[in-house]
């Protein structure tokens, strides 16, 4: 098995668990392609005492006839009558492994939500194994997992059945940073400059699975042709894939994740509303939660409606922004390509419509990274708040209010070269910050910060940026 990239406090926190003096439950969950079979295969060195993965899509007794099979390969062949419901699926289970010898008995049931069909019993049958058996004893590591974050949270985080506060410990695995990325592809031997590590990264996230799909001996754009582009190309068909295996009812997650891929800036709840015609209810409700726990969309607040901690929170109009990575790619480029060009993005490189989805999407880059700014602006350790402003004639994508009663209005550029500013520029950059000061009325300080590839040109404008974030920030730990 290859060796393990990053993930090092989550490894050891698994190993941790799987070495206590005492029976652990233990919910793994993050986005689809994350990772996190692999992780808990790498922690547990591949010794299960049992291993079993739902089935997407199954019925009730297609699951249990899978439980059956993974029941006679855990004990080397003894049959198992295909039980009739989950109580007595898991009443073989602790009766086998009760046979075992001494010594920690690790459990990982892969792909959880997908056994919980409809009216299967399989919840109260999985809180009666682990209250009225293994918690009595201290040598059984259950480990579940599952991509439905949402379904992993309610149900087990959030539960208020009988499996309220059973878990011993969740861990939830996030998309690779830039730095992540950078050690993958060293230790696989792929040569890719920082820059073009965030373009691969501003196309399909720290994904680590489709980063695997990747051919050193190609090079980036080559690359991202093969996997979107190419005939039979592999991440062509990965959208509908992706949030059908997430969600039961995909149909209005991909109408929200559709209007919002239409406006870099985000929307509103009505304004979705009114783009997708769904109606306003709890349902939409929940939509909009599960979206943002499986981690496609991020909400924030506009400057001077939401407050750090220890100020008054004003009600507030919440925006919705799309950050998936590889959903923004597959709405700009994939879904409705019709160039049909196996060839299209290494004909499309240095081209108008490449640089701006490079100016966007490093905007988004940057998003995802405001821990690695903070530690570069040196205020780590201060408490903020990440929000933006607008309003009809300007807009600031990134506004880091500090409690240390400072704000960094924060301009993000993308460039080949050092970033120019000319004297057009500079001027827009000052009437950015003249209406942002007199319109939100605070009376804190205003740090200018440019946040670029490669730093800024020193000119004779280039005086108004009073703190700088390269790319190369960015790939801090």
């Amino acid at each position: 098995m290859q060796g393990i990239i990053g993930r090092e406090s989550e490894l050891d926190a698994l190993k941790t668990y799987l070495t206590s003096s005492q029976s652990e439950f233990v919910a793994v969950y993050g986005r689809r392609r994350v990772g996190k079979t692999f992780l808990i295969r790498k922690a547990a060195d591949e010794k299960f005492a049992f291993f079993l993965t739902g089935v997407h899509n199954a019925s009730k007794s297609e699951q249990l006839t899978n439980f059956a099979i993974a029941y006679q390969k855990a004990s080397k062949g003894e049959r198992l009558s295909i039980p009739k419901n989950w109580i007595l699926a898991f009443y073989e289970l602790s009766c086998y492994l009760e046979t075992l010898p001494e010594g920690p008995k690790v459990i990982f049931i892969d792909e959880l939500p997908w056994l919980d069909t409809a009216k299967s019993g399989f919840i109260a049958a999985l809180e009666n194994f682990w209250n009225s058996w293994a918690v009595l004893r201290n040598d059984i590591k259950l480990i579940v997992c599952g991509s439905a974050t949402s379904w992993m949270i309610n149900n087990l985080i959030r539960s208020r059945g009988g499996l309220h506060n059973r878990l011993t410990h969740h861990l939830v695995l996030e998309p690779f940073t830039l730095k992540e990325c950078e050690a993958y592809f060293k230790a696989y031997g792929f040569s890719f400059s920082r820059r073009q590590i965030a373009e691969c990264y501003m196309a399909m996230g720290g994904i680590p699975y489709y980063m695997s799909m990747m051919d050193r001996s190609m090079s980036l754009a080559q690359n991202i042709d093969q996997l979107f582009f190419a005939p039979n190309a592999p991440l062509k068909d990965e959208f509908n894939d992706l949030y059908r295996a997430l969600f039961k009812n995909a149909a209005p997650h991909i109408d929200v994740v559709t209007a919002l891929s239409t406006k870099s800036r985000g929307l509103t709840r009505q304004e979705i509303l009114d783009a997708t015609g769904i109606t306003d209810n709890g349902a939409f409700s929940v939509v909009l939660d599960e979206l943002e726990q499986c981690g496609f969309i991020r909400l924030y607040e506009p400057f001077g409606n939401a407050r750090i901690a220890g100020d008054k929170r004003q009600k507030s109009a919440t925006i919705y922004q799309l950050t998936d990575f590889y959903t923004l790619f597959y709405f700009n480029f994939v879904k409705n390509n019709r160039y049909q060009d196996e060839h299209f993005w290494t004909t499309s490189l240095h081209s108008p419509m490449h640089n701006t989805w490079c100016g966007l999407s490093f905007e988004r880059l940057c998003l995802s990274h405001i821990r690695q700014i903070k530690h570069s602006l040196g205020i780590a350790g201060v408490q903020t708040l990440a929000c933006s402003w607008r309003n009809a004639t300007a807009q600031i994508d990134l506004v880091i209010e500090r409690k240390d009663d400072t704000v960094n209005i924060c301009e993000m550029k993308y460039a080949k070269e050092e970033f120019e500013i000319t004297k057009d520029y500079e001027a827009k950059l000052q009437n950015k910050l003249t209406l942002f000061a007199e319109e939100t009325g605070t009376r804190k300080s205003l740090i200018l910060t440019l946040v670029t590839t490669h730093g800024v040109k020193q000119n004779a404008h280039s005086g108004i940026v009073q703190s700088e974030v390269l790319l190369d920030d960015l790939f801090a730990p």
